[in-house]
C-alpha cells in the first residue's frame, strides 16, 4: 500500500468517527487510539446520509419506528459514531415520506426464496394470485428478479405457457424450489427484457402513428409504450394496454409531438374523453344564476 492510500484511509476512518493517532519521524506511523473499539458497522457521514434517503424513498413506510424496516433503520443508526449518526438521524426523525401509490412490497419469505431460486438456477413452482383473484399454479425457470418504480417482478420461462412471463412477486402466495435445472439465455438483460414483456399481451391493442422522425420521438417512449417504428418521416407504436385512459393521459399526452390514434377503440375513446376534458377547461364559463331566475 501506498502512503498516500494509507493516509486517504487513515481520513476516511476517521471521518467515521474512530480515533487514529499518528506520530510523525523515521519511527513514526498510524494507530487506533487507546480503548478504541471499532464499531459493528462503519458508514462516513455521507454514506450514512445516503443509506437513510435510500431507504426511505424505497420503502416510505420506514418513517415509522413500529415499521420493521424503520426499526432496523434505527438500529443501524445507533450503532454508528456519535459523529457520524447525528446527521442521519436529524434526516430520519424530521423528514416527511409520502407512499408510492404505485409500489407494492412482497413477502420478504418468497422473494428470498426466488433470489435463491435464481442464484441456484433451480426451477421453481409459484402459486400465483392475478388481478380477479383466481389463483393457479406454473412452474418457472426463474431468470432473474428485477424492481420497477416500486414494484418486483419475476423474470423467466413459463413451462405452463411455453412463453416468457413476468409474475408480481406481491402477487406470488407460494414459491418452492424444484429439483430441475435450468440454463438462463445468453447476454441476458432482465431490464430490457422485463420492460418489453409489460408492453406486449394486454387486453386493449394500440398503434399510433406520430407524425415526427423516429430519432426524435424515441427519447419520449417508455417500453411498455409498444415498438416504435420508423414510418417514412414519421413512425409508428405498436403495443398493447389494459388502462386505455391511463396511456391516453399519462403517457400519450406527455410526447410533445402531434399524432393519430389508429388502433385499438378503446384507445381512441379514452383520448377522445382526455381531448374534450382540455377543450372543456378553454370554454368561457357560464355567468352564475342569481337565485329566483
Amino acid at each position: 500500500m501506498t502512503e498516500r492510500a494509507a493516509r486517504r484511509y487513515v481520513g476516511i476512518l476517521r471521518e467515521a468517527g474512530i480515533l487514529i493517532e499518528s506520530v510523525r519521524g523515521p519511527y513514526g506511523g498510524y494507530r487506533l487510539g487507546r480503548g478504541t473499539r471499532l464499531p459493528p458497522v462503519v458508514f462516513t457521514q455521507e454514506q450514512a446520509l445516503n443509506l437513510v434517503m435510500a431507504v426511505l424513498d424505497g420503502q416510505p413506510t420506514a418513517i415509522d419506528a413500529d415499521d420493521p424496516i424503520g426499526s432496523a433503520l434505527t438500529k443501524v443508526i445507533r450503532a454508528l459514531p456519535e459523529s457520524v449518526g447525528r446527521q442521519a438521524a436529524a434526516l430520519w426523525a424530521y423528514v416527511s415520506a409520502s407512499p408510492d401509490r404505485r409500489s407494492a412490497r412482497p413477502a420478504p419469505a418468497t422473494t428470498s426464496a426466488l433470489v435463491a431460486a435464481v442464484a441456484d438456477r433451480r426451477r421453481v413452482l409459484v402459486t400465483y394470485s392475478g388481478e380477479s383473484g383466481e389463483e393457479r399454479d406454473a412452474e418457472v425457470d426463474p431468470w432473474a428478479v428485477v424492481v420497477r418504480y416500486g414494484r418486483w417482478y419475476l423474470l423467466g420461462h413459463s413451462h405452463r405457457a411455453g412463453a416468457i412471463r413476468t409474475y408480481r412477486i406481491d402477487r406470488i402466495r407460494v414459491a418452492r424450489q424444484l429439483p430441475h435445472s435450468y440454463t438462463p439465455p445468453d447476454a441476458l438483460d432482465p431490464v430490457a427484457m422485463l420492460e418489453e414483456k409489460l408492453g406486449t399481451g394486454w387486453e386493449y391493442p394500440t398503434r399510433v402513428v406520430f407524425h415526427a422522425p423516429r430519432a426524435q420521438v424515441a427519447p419520449w417512449i417508455r417500453p411498455p409504450m409498444g415498438r416504435l417504428e420508423r414510418d417514412g418521416d414519421r413512425c409508428v407504436l405498436v403495443g398493447s394496454t389494459r388502462n386505455p385512459m391511463m396511456y391516453a393521459q399519462e403517457w400519450l399526452a406527455a410526447v410533445p409531438f402531434d399524432f393519430s390514434v389508429e388502433e385499438g377503440p378503446e384507445l381512441r375513446a379514452a383520448v377522445a374523453t382526455l381531448a374534450a376534458r382540455f377543450s372543456t377547461a378553454l370554454s368561457p364559463s357560464r355567468p352564475d344564476t342569481q337565485p329566483g331566475d
